[in-house]
């Protein structure tokens, strides 16, 4: 859903019209916050105008008529329009019931249909239509009804990415329809508006310079096929999701209008096609009918558009009651759900309550959004301030904390920290980094807004080395590091994956660097107060690094990293000429101490107790100058933490099994 709450401009008089009284601005604002509304401006048409284009413009012309901004909620799709705001607000106030919506068959022919061609299948694959019969517009209501479908675009149908709406004069036209996919020359039409003929490659270019339509163009511009919904003698309807054609326009004049909505999101499209329905078809000759479309799938299979049933839910009165923290009665509690339009039964026992959701209100979708509605109705203002019956101390999350300690150590060591996107390509993630995509390890994005972010990284090195590349003018050596989450598949997991924390850094210098990445871990074990004995290092044969001179870490028998020189391959994927060592490791392992969970207090820093009380830092504690180095078997310390300056250097084979062992040196006390 949108993050911010959409904003709705309503003439005053209209809306005063519709609801049967007038109120002052103030009492229309007290409705407003009662119903869950903010009247964020009461402005005209003029003052619009003249803060646009500056005092110093002409303005005469444009209208004095009142309008009310109004704030709604970002998932109230219903409330968009001036329809909409007047019925819920009626209902509301108790001055009007809630529609009951019904379908109605044409008398005089056919059911209408729409067949579904096998190419649409590879751009925009699903479609749902319904007939508004006998519907008489005003000037205020068809230009409400062409702003619903525009705030709709922008609303839920995400810029017409997931759905785009058509509306047709069916008078125009005949039945039965045909939505298919066709190369762009073999679609030609006359657009709405134009007064020429124009084939769908030429349209592309046509409306690049159109600044409503060419934000749209993307969406099937390179695709070899284009979606186009024909009528039985071959007439264009539209050419979704860009623009309709001229042939069906709708007018003020239109008696009877067939809609459609072409979407990549099925469900999508139903809630859009209903809103239309269930707004503008109080305007029919029989208030709130609709006609229904049969539509044939290539499968074999049909639907019938629009799904106007309403969806009934059971809940626990007194459940809802203890959640919000009042107590409603069973048949209390139905009243206050009717004013928000949502009837309701009560069971004899009073220990149920059997909730109707309406076709217009896709908002509520749990328990919890029928409480929401419970709390609105019985007013926010009425509900008293109460001390909790038990107290809780906020603190940091363990992670947390220690992703900060780690932070200030590592730049502590020189390096500097970056902060990439979660999001990133397939390719950068695995291709790139030389590594197989096996379709098990990373969490793909259903409708990616662009190739650049394709998945969740299942890494942090891809975005150290595209840092890296970006920044390979600067100074060497360059030392980045990150400690953030990635994103791995896992089935074990409610939602099919988990995120895990990890440490990653990077050195680039002429030279590989690769002693120093291969301290900064033995700083890193230190800082964790993690003993010889519980980590190893093994040598590995991952291709993103080189072979032969990489290791993976073990932490009690557990694989929780890699480090090593980074293959030329890489190195020439990402652009680099230098030389390159990296280093990830997770670091949720040293969170569990011996079964028990993690304490920063009496766990990781049990060795620096003469520092005082661990409670008191804000930080680790760090050695002088001229310290001593620790060593893989404890030895020749002066003291439980490493020291900082010009300490000796120090040797650690690759692993502990006899044979030959590669042996690297960290000099600086690293």
């Amino acid at each position: 859903l949108p993050s911010t709450m959409p904003t709705v401009g309503v003439s005053r008089d209209e809306l005063f019209k519709a609801m049967g009284r007038t109120y002052t601005d103030e009492e229309f604002d007290e409705l407003c916050f009662a119903f869950g509304l903010e009247l964020d401006d009461v402005t005209t048409e003029q003052t619009m105008e003249r803060k646009e284009k500056g005092e110093t413009v002409d303005v005469a012309d444009a209208s004095t008529e009142v309008i009310y901004k109004l704030d709604v909620p970002a998932n109230r799709y219903d409330l968009l329009c001036i329809e909409g705001i007047s019925r819920a607000l009626l209902i509301f106030l108790g001055k009007a019931a809630t529609p009951k919506f019904r379908m109605i068959e044409p008398l005089s022919h056919p059911r209408l249909s729409m067949s579904v061609k096998p190419d649409v299948a590879t751009i925009r694959p699903f479609i749902v239509s319904a007939v508004l019969r006998n519907i008489v517009f005003t000037p205020r209501s068809y230009a409400s009804f062409i702003d619903l479908q525009d705030k709709l675009h922008q609303n839920i149908c995400r810029k017409r990415s997931l759905v785009a709406i058509g509306t047709h004069d069916l008078d125009t036209i005949e039945g039965p329809f045909t939505y298919d996919a066709k190369p762009p020359k073999d679609i030609r039409f006359r657009p709405l508006n134009q007064e020429r003929e124009f084939d769908a490659a030429e349209l592309m270019e046509f409306y690049e310079s159109d600044m409503k339509l060419k934000q749209f163009l993307h969406i099937i511009r390179d695709s070899p096929v284009y979606p186009v919904i024909y009528d039985r003698k071959g007439v264009v309807l539209s050419l979704p999701p860009i623009i309709n054609g001229e042939h069906s326009k709708i007018k003020l004049s239109t008696q009877n209008v067939f809609i459609e909505s072409t979407a990549t999101d099925l469900t999508k499209a139903v809630i859009v096609l209903n809103l239309i329905i269930t707004m503008f078809s109080q305007y029919c000759q029989n208030p709130f009918t609709v006609e229904p479309v049969e539509v044939h799938y290539v499968n074999g299979k049909t639907h019938v558009y629009p799904e106007i049933a309403c969806r009934s839910e059971t809940l626990d009165p007194q459940h809802i009651s203890e959640l919000l923290g009042v107590d409603i009665d069973a048949d209390e509690m139905a009243g206050l759900l009717g004013r928000m339009q949502l009837s309701t039964t009560v069971t004899e026992d009073k220990k149920s309550i059997t909730v109707s959701v309406p076709p217009m209100r896709p908002d509520i979708l749990q328990e919890c959004d029928v409480a929401e509605d419970v709390a609105i109705a019985y007013g926010y203002n009425k509900f008293e301030g109460k001390i909790p019956n038990s107290l809780t101390i906020g603190k940091q999350q363990p992670i947390q904390k220690l992703t900060d300690l780690m932070r200030f150590e590592m730049a502590a060591a020189g390096y500097t920290e970056i902060l990439t996107f979660a999001l990133c390509s397939r390719n950068e993630n695995f291709k790139l980094m030389n590594r197989e995509d096996d379709g098990k390890t990373a969490v793909s994005l259903a409708n990616p807004k662009t190739q650049e972010f394709q998945i969740a990284r299942t890494s942090l090195l891809p975005g150290l080395a595209k840092s890296l590349s970006r920044n390979k003018k600067l100074a060497l050596p360059l030392k980045f590091f990150e400690i953030a989450d990635v994103v791995l598949k896992d089935e074990t997991k409610d939602v099919g994956a988990r995120n895990s924390r990890r440490l990653a850094a990077a050195y680039m210098s002429i030279t590989s660097g690769f002693e120093l990445i291969h301290g900064t871990l033995d700083r890193v074990m230190t800082c964790l107060n993690v003993k010889p004995e519980n980590y190893r290092i093994v040598p590995s044969n991952d291709p993103t690094f080189f072979t032969g001179r990489q290791a993976e870490v073990f932490y009690k028998d557990r694989r929780i990293g890699i480090f090593g020189i980074v293959h030329p391959h890489v190195l020439k994927s990402f652009e680099l000429v230098y030389p390159m060592s990296a280093l990830e490791i997770e670091l949720e392992p040293f969170l569990q101490c011996d079964g028990h969970s993690f304490s920063f207090e009496n766990k990781i820093y049990s060795l620096m107790q003469h520092h005082g009380p661990i409670s008191e830092w804000d930080s680790l504690p760090q050695g002088g100058g001229g310290g001593t180095c620790s060593s893989p078997s404890g030895k020749n310390l002066s003291s439980p933490v490493s020291a900082g300056g010009g300490g000796a250097a120090k040797a650690y084979p690759l692993s502990n099994s006899g044979g030959d062992a590669l042996y690297t040196s960290s000099g600086g006390g690293t």
